[in-house]
C-alpha cells in the first residue's frame, strides 16, 4: 500500500502573501491630494487677507470729509476678490510656464514702473515718486517688480546652474539687469522698496548656492547703495538719528512724529487692546494708520494678543514656504520660492520693526494687511507662484511606496540536540 507524502510545510517567510482585491481609480494629476505646504501657505494667506480687510475697515472708519467708512475697504476688497481666485488659478501653472514668462514679465513690469516719471501719470507722495494714476485708479508699479524680479532671477540662475562657479556667469546678466531695474525705483527715492528688491536679489543668489566669496561682493554693493541713498537725504538721516535718541522730544513735529505716535498707539493697547474700532490714534494723530502703520492699530485695538496672532500667521506662512525649499529637488523652485519668501516675510519683519522703532520709517507696507490694492494683488499672485511650486513636491505616500522593501530576516536553523 503506497501512501502519498504530504506537501512540505512552508515557513511563514516562504508562504505567498495573501492580498485582498483592491480597486484603484486614478483621477489624474488634477485631483491629486495637495501637499501640506500648499495648505499652510493658502490658509495663512487667506486668514491674513481677511484679517487685513477687517483692520482696514477699522483704521479708516474715522470719517473724513463726509466719506463713507466703507469706501476704503470696498476698494481693498475688490483687489482681494480678484487676487484670491487668481492665486488659486495660477497655482495650477507648471514650472515651464513661469520660466517662459520670466523675461517678458520683468520687461513689462519695468516699463510700467517707468510710467511714474511721465508727467500727468506719475504721482509724488511724501517725497517719493512711486505712484501712477490711470483711469481714476492709483497703482504702485514697484510692487510687481518684486515678483517679476524673483521669477527672472530664478530662470536665469536655473539656466546657469552648472556655471555658477564662475564669476562671469554669476554677475552677467544678474548684476547689470538688477541694477537697471532697482535704479528705476531708486530714481523715485523709494528707499524702502529698493531695500526689498535688494533682498530679493540676494535671496535668489543665496538659494542658488553660489560660493560665499561671490555672495559677499553683491551684498556689499547693495549695502553701499542703501547707505549712500540714506546719506544723501537730510530727512532720512534725521529719521535714523531719532532711533538712537528715543527720548528726545525736539523732533516731535518733524522727523519722529509718526514713529512716536505709532509706538504710543501700540503700547496703549496692553494685553487685550481697547477693542475693535476703538483706536484713538486713527483720528488724524497717526499718519498712514491704515497703510504702513496698520500693525500699530492692531496693537492698539486688539492688544498683544492680536499682534501675536499676526506673527503666528506669518510664521505658518514661512514654515510652509521653507518646507518647499527644503523638500524640492528643482533648483528653479528653490530659488523662486526662497526669493518670494524672503520678500514677503522680510518685508513683514521690516514693517513691524518700523512700528517698534527698531528701523527708521521706510514706507514699507505690511503684506496682506496694509491698505493698498497693488500691494495686496502682487502678494496674492506671489502666493499663487508658491502654491504652484508646492504642487511639484512629491507625495509623501508615493515616496514611501517607492522605497524598496526591507529583505526578510533569514529563518533561524534549529540547534542540534546534544
Amino acid at each position: 500500500m503506497t501512501t502519498t507524502a504530504p506537501p512540505p510545510r512552508q515557513t511563514p517567510d516562504e508562504q505567498p502573501e495573501r492580498r485582498g482585491l483592491i480597486a484603484r481609480v486614478s483621477l489624474g494629476r488634477a485631483f491629486r491630494p495637495v501637499a501640506g505646504e500648499f495648505l499652510l501657505i493658502a490658509s495663512a494667506a487667506l486668514l491674513l487677507t481677511g484679517f487685513g480687510l477687517v483692520m482696514v475697515l477699522s483704521a479708516t472708519s474715522a470719517l473724513d470729509g463726509g466719506q463713507s467708512p466703507f469706501d476704503h475697504v470696498i476698494k481693498q476688497g475688490v483687489f482681494a476678490v480678484v487676487g484670491i481666485p487668481l492665486m488659486f488659478v495660477l497655482s495650477r501653472a507648471r514650472m515651464s510656464f513661469w520660466k517662459k514668462i520670466a523675461w517678458p514679465a520683468l520687461i513689462l513690469a519695468t516699463m510700467f514702473q517707468m510710467l511714474v516719471y511721465v508727467p500727468g501719470l506719475g504721482i509724488a507722495s511724501y517725497g517719493n515718486r512711486n505712484w501712477v494714476q490711470i483711469a481714476g485708479f492709483q497703482f504702485q508699479p514697484a510692487e510687481f517688480l518684486k515678483l517679476t524680479l524673483a521669477l527672472w532671477m530664478g530662470a536665469v540662475l536655473y539656466r546657469k546652474r552648472r556655471l555658477l562657479t564662475s564669476w562671469k556667469h554669476v554677475f552677467i546678466p544678474v548684476v547689470p539687469v538688477s541694477v537697471l531695474v532697482i535704479g528705476t525705483v531708486l530714481g523715485g527715492k523709494d528707499l524702502g522698496t529698493v531695500m526689498i528688491l535688494v533682498l530679493v536679489v540676494l535671496g535668489a543668489l543665496f538659494f542658488a548656492g553660489i560660493k560665499l566669496r561671490m555672495f559677499i561682493v553683491p551684498a556689499v554693493l547693495a549695502l553701499a547703495v542703501v547707505l549712500l541713498s540714506a546719506v544723501g537725504s537730510e530727512n532720512r538721516m534725521a529719521r535714523i538719528a531719532s532711533l538712537f535718541n528715543p527720548d528726545d522730544a525736539s523732533c516731535y513735529y518733524t522727523s519722529c512724529y509718526q514713529s512716536l505716535h505709532g509706538i504710543w498707539g501700540l503700547a496703549s493697547g496692553g494685553l487685550l487692546g481697547l477693542g475693535l474700532g476703538n483706536s484713538k490714534e486713527k483720528y488724524d494723530w497717526l499718519p498712514a494708520a491704515a497703510n504702513d502703520y496698520i500693525f500699530a492699530i492692531i496693537g492698539e485695538e486688539l492688544g498683544l494678543v492680536g499682534c501675536i496672532v499676526v506673527l503666528v500667521l506669518f510664521a505658518v506662512f514661512a514654515v510652509g514656504a521653507f518646507r518647499i525649499i527644503r523638500r524640492t529637488d528643482d533648483s528653479f523652485v528653490r530659488i523662486v520660492a526662497g526669493a518670494i519668501t524672503l520678500w514677503i516675510v522680510g518685508q513683514a519683519l521690516v514693517n513691524i520693526g518700523v512700528v517698534l522703532r527698531i528701523f527708521p520709517v521706510l514706507g514699507v507696507p505690511l503684506p496682506f494687511m496694509s491698505q493698498g490694492g497693488t500691494s495686496l494683488l502682487s502678494v496674492l499672485i506671489a502666493c499663487g507662484v508658491l502654491l504652484s511650486c508646492a504642487r511639484t513636491l512629491p507625495d509623501q505616500r508615493e515616496v514611501a511606496d517607492a522605497r524598496p522593501a526591507r529583505p526578510a530576516a533569514p529563518a533561524r536553523r534549529p540547534g542540534r540536540r546534544g
